[in-house]
């Protein structure tokens, strides 16, 4: 046992020992003619901590933040020896309100005179969207382009809760409500129906107009190709000019030496993003210690501290409230991407940010989805920005709980008895459905909640809640839609926000600070050694695709009670 101890104590520090030393960012020389590198190989989040045990963990692919590739693609701009960048292509895991970020911050490097090319065996609308602003876009000429509009598949999981047993009661207000019809219904309603094909065709309008813009192809021939599926071989895609040359790898590079004038067999400097963030920046000559603070409020709304995957609460409240008493601080932009969650961790979020909005600014910048809890924690702001692409409103509350009565007694033989002390004691038993007073008791705690709600929208948005419920129901809207309904303030990145910012602060010189503070690699290695990320990217490795549906399942189970959120696809 001794033994075992000393070997436990001795693992743990040579585990520190490496990950301090795969921590430690070595210098990186960036070379003359270098060409930045952007592969996309992680999926894209707001924010994300740099995780060196990420390939240990299962998890080839390591989390990409946006804050940093964006920053990084500016960086390249001022650069000298950066002479472009190339887009290896694959699939590009993030939003559509992330890939416009990502697409105009590439057209801003552009204004450099530098060049952006983009190479790919396989386009597909995702990972071409983004490729349509390069100044040459190669496909392998044994690849694949599609080109075929855009569509929701959402997954109903009544039928296989019947089969076993379980069937989820649902108290709501909002017929728009859609998060709920996954566990109640086979197939849409009629409602979720047409505020999808809505908020997917405001979103589609603004992928073809960009495509159209880029491409210099008209508005009608680009809705033709997609529409007809005109492109179905590579050849297709360079005739009708999606794409320039038809080219293999050594094609590409003898393009990228001609166009920065090298020889044949000159060697072409590749720097990864990964690679490229620890070059150091342009320091800007500012003495100033006025403070613009970023909040990410990223993922699920939960109540507790949550982590740096989800909105806690707790921890979200503290940040807002340290941010708001911190007077280097002169406004806050807080950047939400989150589908709501937790209607208490909602609220507790809210007060501060309108505690926050009656002491200095608070510029609200909205990310893929800002819906439900999301938008509601966006009420109290000074003003509201939205992406192109972005999925708001559903503001809606609806409770899940479930009853497994069917389960216990038929499929597993389990039965279970109560002693009651009190009429409503066992209140949410799962052993058994809601009974009529039960379901109406609820139903005054969902009423409640949605009219403390939409009166929390007509004060932040200054309108009467009349007006507010006859846009609600727990109806989903695009930006655009949005825009026009009073809902936002605007169309605009979080570059946008950060500029409104300082000028509703009257700073013209100012330094950012990212809340909240990431957890540090040590802290990601000792929450790994619990075994949950290991789990985690295991089953996501051998369910693909279908891990969505491990997820759906694990919501259900584990997000009971009233809930301000958005199921969106």
């Amino acid at each position: 046992m001794l033994g075992l101890l000393l070997f436990c104590i001795l693992f743990f520090f040579i585990v520190i020992g490496i990950a301090i030393g795969i921590s430690k960012k070595d210098a990186v020389e960036v070379k003359a003619k270098t060409i930045l590198l952007l592969d996309f190989k992680g999926e894209v989040f707001e924010r994300a901590a740099d995780n060196p045990f990420a390939k240990l963990q299962g998890d080839e692919n390591n989390a990409i933040g946006l804050n940093e590739l964006l920053e990084n693609i500016k960086k390249a701009k001022s650069d000298p020896n950066i002479k472009g960048i190339l887009l290896d292509l694959g699939p590009v895991n993030a939003g559509a309100a992330t890939k416009d970020e990502i697409r105009s911050a590439l057209i801003d490097f552009k204004t450099s005179g530098k060049f952006v090319y983009s190479k790919a065996d396989y386009y597909y609308n995702g990972n071409y969207y983004i490729a349509s602003v390069s100044d040459k876009i190669f496909l392998t000429p044994t690849g694949e382009m599609l080109f075929n509009g855009t569509s929701a598949q959402p997954t109903f999981y009544k039928g296989m809760l019947d089969k076993i047993g379980v069937e989820i009661q649902v108290i709501r207000h909002g017929k728009f409500k859609g998060a709920v019809e996954p566990y109640i219904k086979d197939r849409l309603s009629e409602e979720n129906k047409m505020q999808i094909r809505r908020y997917k065709s405001a979103v589609y309008s603004n992928y073809i107009t960009n495509i159209s813009n880029d491409r210099k192809i008209s508005l009608s021939e680009v809705y033709a190709l997609a529409d007809e599926m005109k492109i179905r071989s590579p050849q297709d895609a360079k005739t009708y000019r999606l794409i320039d040359e038809l080219a293999y790898s050594d094609e590409v590079e003898k393009a990228i030496r001609e166009k920065l004038e090298m020889g044949e067999k000159e060697k072409i400097n590749y720097l990864s993003l990964s690679k490229y963030k620890n070059v150091p920046g342009e320091k800007k000559e500012t003495d100033s210690k006025n403070t613009i603070a970023i909040i990410y409020a990223q993922g699920e709304i939960r109540d507790g501290e949550g982590d740096d995957a989800t909105i806690g609460g707790t921890r979200f409240a503290q940040t807002i409230r340290k941010a708001r008493t911190d007077n280097k601080i002169k406004a806050i932009v807080l950047r939400i991407n989150s589908p709501g969650g937790s209607a208490l961790a909602s609220d507790i979020i809210w007060r501060e940010v309108k505690l926050a909005a009656e002491t200095k600014p608070v510029i609200v910048s909205m990310g893929d989805v800002a819906a439900s809890g999301g938008y509601y924690i966006a009420t109290p702001a000074t003003f509201i920005f939205a992406e192109p692409s972005t999925i708001t409103g559903s503001i809606g509350v609806f409770g899940l709980y479930p009853n497994m009565q069917k389960l216990y007694n038929d499929k597993l033989g389990i039965t279970v008895d109560t002693v009651k002390i009190g009429r409503y004691s066992d209140l949410g038993n799962t052993a058994r459905p809601f009974n009529n007073d039960e379901k109406l008791l609820l139903q005054s705690f969902i009423e409640r909640t949605y009219d403390n709600f939409i009166a929390r929208v007509a004060e932040g948005r200054h309108k009467n809640k009349a007006d507010i419920d006859s846009i609600a129901q727990g109806r989903v809207w695009a930006s655009s839609d949005a825009l026009a309904l009073g809902l936002i303030d605007n169309i605009g990145s979080i570059n946008d926000a950060i500029t409104m910012a300082a000028q509703k602060a009257n700073i013209s010189s100012y330094r950012i600070k990212e809340m909240p503070t990431l957890k540090n690699p040590i802290e990601e290695l000792i929450k790994s050694l619990r075994g949950d990320a290991k789990i985690a990217a295991t089953l996501k490795t051998e369910l693909g695709e279908n891990y969505q549906f491990y997820e759906q399942l694990k919501y259900a189970q584990q997000n009971q009670g009233i809930r301000m959120e958005l199921i969106w696809w």
